[in-house]
């Protein structure tokens, strides 16, 4: 029985397929189901010294079959050619930049990394990463003299990029940084969880690895955490499934059932979100109680050029912006009804949050004040709602922001 797939199928047809139904077998489920078994039996040595060396299951640190469909179905979303889930989107980064360090046989020397990097991120190679012995480069990516002369003048082992940034949402040429780091034999890690892959799709424009906070978009729905490195050359996987299970950084099988569903809708979602995004954007631009709103895909962001140039005419689902009296923000998110406060991003729900205190609260006031991260600075991610029932929600507490 063939394999009900086929790659010229519509990008929306392909994610509610890709990964369903491996191998196909006649009276084979229509969806995955959930594997939760920890050791899988083999009628006979062969087989089961086989499954030992990767070809099958044996083991659940080693693998699932509910996580292969995943892992398989995030591969078509990325336009990779292998990918890796993991126990959540920070272990998929440190997964694989230890795989960096492992294929060239040496810890990492130096990683280029942007300035505005999400706080975890920041947490992870300064008190993790750097303690190692690797030199932590931070330059801003948005500037491709300071951007190229940094490469050239540290000679990374890897150069590390976020698209979009979190929270100002600051937009890279991911093709030109990946070419200057092809210069110099440095990789190339991403992490594409804002942007999604109907954003942007890194791996095709020459970035090495790209990892998502599966948790967010992929999932959906807020109730899966996971992650996944997805990578462009089927050369580096053997090190990164070495790693990830010698490290015990797996993902559960119920959590991989969840975001496989999820991401069969993430293109209506992501899509709908970018839509409601743009015009939630335009909107508080255009309020006299918003100084200032960051959006890719407003014509006045510092980066709107590169965000037309690069993107794929859609801008992503996150905004940020600040009150034009910070003293009413307490006011502002407590009478919002619709709108919920929350640490998260990528939902279906439309969620606010505070940086300063939530994802950069890691960060001190000199660092997230170099990073134009105000304690007032309110971020965004919107939901799928009707558009104008979340701009009725935002209007009553900007109305409430007021002195």
């Amino acid at each position: 029985m063939a394999p009900r797939y086929n790659p010229k199928w519509d990008y929306e047809t392909r994610m509610v397929i890709a990964g369903e139904r491996q191998p196909p077998q006649p009276g084979s489920p229509t969806s995955t189901p959930l594997y939760s078994s920890t050791t899988y039996f083999h009628e006979n040595l062969a087989e089961f010294d086989a499954a030992l060396a990767g070809r099958g299951f044996a083991y659940g640190r080693n693998g699932n079959p509910t996580n292969t469909a995943l892992e398989l179905a995030v591969t078509a979303a990325e336009s990779g050619v292998g990918a890796l889930t993991t126990a959540s989107g920070m272990s998929a980064i440190y997964t694989a930049i230890l795989t960096v360090a492992h294929l060239l046989k040496r810890p990492t020397r130096t990683i280029v990394a942007p300035r505005d990097m999400y706080g975890a991120t920041t947490i992870l190679l300064r008190d993790f990463v750097a303690h190692y012995g690797t030199i932590i480069v931070t330059c801003d990516m948005t500037n491709r003299d300071e951007l190229t002369q940094t490469i050239h003048t540290h000679q990374p082992d890897i150069v590390y990029i976020e698209q979009f940034s979190n929270p100002l949402l600051r937009v890279v040429d991911v093709a030109y940084i990946a070419a200057c780091a092809q210069k110099v034999g440095a990789r190339t890690i991403i992490d594409n969880t804002i942007a999604t892959p109907i954003v942007q799709q890194p791996l095709t424009i020459g970035a090495d690895f790209v990892c998502h906070s599966a948790t967010k978009y992929f999932s959906g729905h807020g109730d899966s955490t996971g992650g996944v490195v997805v990578v462009a050359d089927e050369a580096f996987m053997p090190a990164l499934r070495h790693i990830n299970a010698t490290l015990g950084m797996v993902l559960g099988p119920y959590e991989a059932l969840q975001i496989l569903r999820g991401l069969k809708t993430m293109p209506l979602r992501v899509i709908r979100q970018c839509e409601n995004a743009m015009q939630i954007a335009q909107w508080l631009s255009a309020h006299q109680s918003v100084a200032t709103v960051h959006y890719p895909g407003l014509r006045c962001h510092q980066d709107a050029e590169t965000a037309q140039r690069t993107l794929s005419g859609r801008f992503g689902a996150m905004v940020s912006f600040e009150l034009a009296h910070p003293t009413g923000l307490r006011n502002f998110v407590d009478s919002l009804q619709l709108v919920l406060p929350a640490s998260t991003l990528g939902d279906i729900y439309t969620m606010v949050s505070i940086p300063a205190t939530a994802s950069h609260r890691g960060l001190t006031p000199e660092e997230r004040r170099a990073r134009g991260i105000s304690d007032s600075l309110i971020r965004l991610s919107v939901g799928i709602e009707n558009v104008d029932d979340i701009i009725a929600d935002l209007d009553s507490g900007l109305h409430q922001s007021k002195p």
